[in-house]
């Protein structure tokens, strides 16, 4: 990966922290915040991939208007507030916008939109992808291919990315990167890992190598400043993470092992400890699926190391739950009881604003859920189906990949601790998600499930799960 070549610019005016929408966040940490704003736009019937770092974005003034469909939420959740009174520059100043317009509005919810179809209520422009108004740097080939890829990614149709926007990019003179650039490169991890939350892994993996590809040729042009230059590393390295996640995911562990070692390489050449330390957290993971769990003990260890000095408690419960997960694997039950006390320690500190914003997916449920494979790991089938149950229910439903993986773990467990009936009933909650959910490591576990309960199909219960599993189509 060639260096980021920075040069001096023209300074962007300093943003003005927003006071008042801090004010409106109270005692909730980042996190929780971005959970509510989720909530929100799911009662209105919106889609927005909110998390930590955006609210921290817009705390800080780094957004000085939300996209239409974060003020429909904003206004929902804070009914009789302008934007005005939420903090937000009018839209009609921020520069690069335009004032809405009456065609806008009924392009918002125009139901033959289909240039977006998993998102119809946006306009068809794709600046609603991207918060960013800081930008002086106005719209070069590199960051039209970047956004371009980005919302083909976001699209429900996850239909095959053109060949043609990397040939576009490569026969044109490359511009340095600029803060716009960041700002797409940032939000296209935070819609990869939304999708994934909601539909698992096997469809997203092919498709998000185009904005990865674009990652790459943007730090290779270099950057306008030092700040854009370290938030383009940091993006990169976060997208490259999230793609191995769903190389991992999908079972491609080679592929993930090579994009998890490019976002280390990443963190190793910018000094980045909190980059660092997520890298070796899903090394961890792989590793643990892959059958090294000496490995993964080494990768979370490593961890801990770099996640000490950040200061979240949450970020050392999930790393202590990677160790955990080795120390099991290597059937060393003291080794694993001892991660596992650490990491109910931790959590038992509470979220706070140094929590990673890739964290949002760790909660009270996927505490149980990763504690209940331990268990299964070390053969203790009803220590692990209760875990897995408690997952289960304690599980938002906007994660559907996960509601369907703590459902899969409680079927197996079921299963293997001698009580098929349960087993059945938990495996057909899982079919039910699958039309939602492309997760190899799903069907994988399922079909585990299935071999187990094959003695038991006399039962009406089993013998009617092993039917409709046996109905799936199979993956390739």
């Amino acid at each position: 990966m060639a260096s980021s070549t920075v040069t001096s610019a023209q300074p962007d005016r300093p943003p003005r922290p927003n006071l008042a929408f801090r004010r409106l966040r109270g005692r909730r940490s980042p996190a929780e915040f971005a959970a509510a704003v989720r909530r929100a736009a799911r009662e209105i019937g919106e889609r927005v991939s909110c998390d930590a770092r955006y609210i921290g974005r817009v705390e800080a003034g780094e957004i000085r208007c939300p996209n239409y469909a974060y003020e429909r939420v904003f206004l929902h959740m804070f009914p009789g507030r302008t934007l005005t009174d939420l903090g937000f520059a009018p839209r009609s100043s921020v520069r690069g916008r335009r004032a809405r317009t009456g065609e806008d509005a009924r392009n918002t919810h125009d139901p033959h939109n289909t240039q977006y179809p998993q998102y119809p209520q946006y306009p068809q422009n794709k600046q609603y992808l991207y918060d960013t108004h800081d930008n002086n740097e106005e719209s070069d080939v590199l960051r039209r291919a970047f956004m371009t890829s980005g919302a083909t990614v976001a699209a429900a149709s996850l239909g095959p990315l053109g060949p043609a926007l990397d040939a576009a990019a490569a026969q044109r003179p490359v511009r340095r990167a600029g803060a716009g650039d960041a700002g797409a490169l940032e939000e296209a991890v935070r819609r990869i890992r939304l999708l994934d939350d909601r539909h698992g892994a096997d469809g997203l993996y092919r498709r998000a190598a185009a904005p990865l590809r674009t990652a790459y040729a943007l730090l290779d042009a270099g950057a306008t400043r030092q700040a854009t230059a370290d938030r383009l590393y940091s993006g990169a390295g976060e997208l490259a993470i999230s793609v191995g996640w769903l190389a991992h995911d999908s079972g491609r562990f080679d592929d993930a092992r090579s994009h998890y070692a490019e976002a280390l390489a990443t963190s190793r050449m910018t000094g980045d400890a909190g980059l660092e330390a997520h890298a070796f957290c899903n090394m961890a993971f792989l590793a643990r699926d892959a059958g090294r769990p000496r490995e993964a003990v080494r990768a979370a260890q490593a961890a801990q190391r770099a996640a000490r000095p950040l200061g979240s408690a949450r970020l050392m419960s999930l790393l202590a739950l990677r160790e955990a997960g080795g120390w099991a694997g290597l059937a060393d039950r003291v080794g694993c009881e001892q991660a596992l006390a650490r990491a109910q320690a931790f959590f038992g500190r509470g979220p706070s604003d140094a929590d990673p914003e890739w964290m949002s997916f760790y909660g009270a449920a996927e505490l149980e859920g990763l504690e209940a494979q331990c268990w299964s790991t070390l053969g203790d089938w009803p220590r692990a189906a209760r875990h897995a149950r408690r997952a289960a229910e304690l599980q938002d439903p906007h994660f559907t990949r996960n509601l369907a993986l703590y459902s899969a773990e409680l079927a197996d467990d079921l299963a293997r601790g001698g009580r098929p009936d349960e087993a059945a009933g938990a495996g057909m909650r899982v079919l039910d998600l699958l039309g939602e959910v492309q997760s190899s490591r799903v069907h994988t576990m399922l079909s585990a499930t299935a071999r187990v309960l094959l003695p038991h199909r006399r039962a009406s219960d089993v013998s009617a799960f092993l039917d409709r599993h046996a109905a799936l189509p199979r993956t390739a």
